[in-house]
C-alpha cells in the first residue's frame, strides 16, 4: 500500500508563534534593570550638547538632576534602592512590591545617569575651549593697580589657573551682607570654595566648616559668572570675609544650592 505524498497550502500566511519569551530572563537576575540600546534621552552628548552654551548646558544639567530626584523619590516609595533584590530567597518575584515599575525606574535612572555624565564632559569642554581661546588675549597685566585691586574684596580675572567645574550656585544675596560685599552675585557658579572644590567628598557640608573657621579672615572664593545667556562664563576670583557684625543673619547672608 502506497501513500500518496501531497502539498497541503494553509489559506493564510504561515507564522512562527513564539511562547513564553520572557522565560529566558532568570529569576535571579530580574532586579538587573535593562536598558536598550540607542541614543540618550538628551539627545547626542557628543554632538549637539557640544554646541550648547554653557547656561544651556547647565540648565539641562539642573533637568536631569531634577529628574532623577523624581525617579529615586519613586524608589524610597517601594523601600528599594538601586541594588536592593527584587526576588525572595527561592528565586520568585518579589509580590511586596512593584516589580515591573522598580525595573523601568532603574533602566531610567541608568540613562539619565549616562546623559548626566556626558553633560558634565560636555561642560568642561566648554569651559576649557573658552579659557584657551582668550588666555593670550586676556592674560592679566602685573601693575601695581591691578595687585592692589585683587587684594581688595574685587574681582579679578584668573585664567592662569586650571579650570574647575562648578560644584554649587548662588541663590540669593542680602544687600550689604559680606557676600555682597566681596562682590558675589546671584547666579554665580562656584567652582572653588577655600579648599573645596569638585572633588571634594561631600563638598557641600565641608562650606560651613570652612565659614566658621574663617571667620574675620578672606577665603577665595571662585565662581564662574556669564555677563549673558549666550555668552561664555568668566572664571573670577572674589576675597569673602565671613563675619558677624554686618547687621544680618549669619556669616555670609547668601544662600548657596548645588550647581
Amino acid at each position: 500500500m502506497f501513500l500518496e505524498h501531497r502539498s497541503f497550502h494553509l489559506p493564510y500566511p504561515r507564522k512562527r508563534v513564539y511562547f513564553g519569551l520572557q522565560m529566558g530572563l532568570r529569576m535571579d537576575e530580574i532586579h538587573a534593570p535593562t536598558v536598550a540600546s540607542g541614543p540618550t534621552s538628551s539627545g547626542s552628548p557628543n554632538g549637539t550638547d557640544k554646541k550648547l552654551s554653557f547656561n544651556e548646558l547647565v540648565a539641562q544639567k539642573e533637568n536631569l538632576e531634577a529628574k532623577l530626584s523624581a525617579l529615586s523619590s519613586v524608589l524610597d516609595s517601594h523601600g528599594v534602592n538601586m541594588n536592593t533584590s527584587l526576588t525572595t530567597f527561592d528565586g520568585y518575584p518579589r509580590a511586596d512590591i512593584d516589580v515591573a515599575q522598580i525595573r523601568t525606574t532603574r533602566a531610567s535612572i541608568i540613562r539619565l545617569k549616562n546623559d548626566h555624565k556626558a553633560i558634565m564632559a560636555n561642560l568642561e569642554v566648554v569651559i576649557q575651549d573658552h579659557f584657551a581661546s582668550g588666555k593670550a588675549a586676556n592674560t592679566p597685566s602685573t601693575s601695581s593697580e591691578q595687585r592692589s585691586g585683587e587684594q581688595a574684596n574685587t574681582a579679578s580675572f584668573t585664567r592662569r589657573s586650571p579650570i574647575e567645574l562648578p560644584f554649587a550656585k548662588v541663590n540669593s544675596i542680602v544687600p550689604s551682607s559680606p557676600a555682597a560685599t566681596a562682590g558675589l552675585q546671584v547666579g554665580d557658579q562656584i567652582t572653588r570654595f577655600g579648599s573645596v572644590n569638585w572633588s571634594t567628598p561631600e563638598r557641600l557640608n565641608k562650606v560651613p566648616q570652612i565659614v566658621q573657621q574663617n571667620e574675620n579672615q578672606s577665603i577665595l572664593v571662585v565662581v564662574l559668572r556669564a555677563a549673558s545667556a549666550n555668552s561664555a562664563p568668566q572664571q573670577i576670583s572674589l576675597n569673602l570675609t565671613p563675619r558677624r557684625d554686618w547687621g544680618g543673619r549669619g556669616l555670609l547672608g547668601c544662600h548657596i544650592l548645588p550647581a
